[in-house]
C-alpha cells in the first residue's frame, strides 16, 4: 500500500451536508492526501465548510467554472477560504462544458483566452488578502501548457492513464520537477470483488461524458479514436442507448480504476508512476449510495 494515500472527491448532497463534514474529517483521520470537491450543490460554500471543520487536509474546488460568478466574487471568496483554511485550499477553475453553460446562461469565448484573462483578473484585486494556488482543469494539451504557464497546477478529470506522460511531456521541466507544482486527476473508482459489477459501475459515471464534444476530441488525443468517432454518431443519431456498448474495456480500464481493493491501490502506483502526484478517487458503490462507497475506499486504504 502506498505511503501517501489518494485524494478523494466528496460531495455535500442535499440533507446530509453535516455528514459529508464527518466524512471528511474521517478521511483527514485516515490520512487520505486531500478532499477536492465537484462544482454541483455548492463547492466553494462547501470548501468554507470544510475549511471549518478539518485541520490538515488540502482541500480544493475541481471545479469552480470560471463564468458562474463575478471574478471579484471569486477573488474575494478564495481569499477567504485560503485564509480560514490555513492555506491548505487550492482554486480549481475551468471553462466546464455546454449543458453548465446553457445552465448558467452564459456564452463563453475561447478557452484557453477565457481561462488567461480571468487568472490576470483575479490576481489584480487588491487588499483582499492572500489567493491561494490557481489549478487549471486541463484535458487538452494545450490547456495543460497553459497551467504551465500561468497557474500552480493542474488537475484531469476522467483522463486516460495511457496519454498522461505525453500529455504532461509539454510542461516545463521545472514544473514537472517542482513538489509544489500540483498534477491532480479525477479518477472514478468502484472497489468491490466483484469485478464486472465494478466495472459496469464505472461505464455508468463515464456515458455522459462520452457525449460531451470536449471529452470526445480528448480521448481521441489520447488514442480512442475508433471509440469516441462511433459515440459521436451514435449521440448525431439520437442512438444514446447504444453508448455504453460502444465504450470498450480497454479503454475504460485505462480511464478508471474497478476491481478488488488490491487492484485499486495498484491502479493509484501506476496514475503516480505516469507523472500525477495527486490522484484523486471519485468513488462509487456496486453495492450503495456514497456513504457506501467511502466505506469502501476506507477499507481499501486502511
Amino acid at each position: 500500500m502506498p505511503d501517501i494515500l489518494p485524494a478523494l472527491s466528496l460531495v455535500a448532497v442535499p440533507a446530509r451536508r453535516r455528514l459529508t463534514l464527518d466524512l471528511a474529517k474521517e478521511a483527514e483521520r485516515r490520512g487520505f492526501s486531500g478532499i477536492f470537491v465537484p462544482s454541483i450543490f455548492g463547492n466553494m460554500a462547501q470548501c468554507t465548510a470544510l475549511a471549518l471543520s478539518t485541520t490538515r487536509v488540502m482541500l480544493g474546488t475541481a471545479i469552480a467554472p470560471i463564468y458562474a460568478r463575478t471574478v471579484e466574487d471569486f477573488a474575494h471568496g478564495a481569499a477567504y477560504i485560503h485564509e480560514i483554511s490555513g492555506g491548505r485550499f487550492r482554486f480549481g477553475i475551468g471553462v466546464a462544458h455546454a449543458p453548465s453553460h446553457i445552465r448558467m446562461g452564459v456564452a463563453p469565448g475561447r478557452p484557453l483566452g477565457d481561462i488567461r484573462a480571468f487568472v490576470a483578473r483575479l490576481r489584480s484585486y487588491e487588499g483582499i488578502g492572500a489567493l491561494p494556488p490557481i489549478i487549471l482543469a486541463a484535458l487538452r494539451t494545450r490547456m495543460v501548457a497553459l497551467a504551465g504557464e500561468i497557474a500552480d497546477g493542474l488537475i484531469y478529470a476522467n483522463a486516460s492513464l495511457s496519454h498522461t506522460t505525453s500529455s504532461l511531456s509539454v510542461l516545463p521541466a521545472a514544473r514537472r520537477a517542482d513538489p509544489d507544482f500540483l498534477v491532480a486527476n479525477m479518477i472514478p473508482t468502484c472497489v468491490s470483488d466483484d469485478v464486472d459489477a465494478a466495472r459496469a459501475v464505472c461505464r455508468r459515471a463515464l456515458t455522459r461524458y462520452t457525449m460531451l464534444p470536449n471529452y470526445r476530441n480528448y480521448w481521441k488525443e489520447a488514442g480512442y479514436v475508433d471509440e469516441m468517432s462511433a459515440i459521436e454518431l451514435a449521440v448525431a443519431d439520437g442512438r444514446q442507448s447504444d453508448i455504453p456498448s460502444l465504450m470498450s474495456d480497454r479503454w475504460l480500464a485505462d480511464a478508471t480504476l474497478f476491481g478488488p481493493a488490491a487492484m485499486v491501490r495498484d491502479g493509484v502506483a501506476a496514475w503516480r508512476e505516469a507523472g500525477v502526484s495527486t490522484p484523486v478517487l471519485v468513488p462509487s458503490s456496486a453495492s450503495g449510495n456514497q456513504l457506501k462507497a467511502f466505506e469502501e475506499v476506507f477499507a481499501a486504504f486502511a
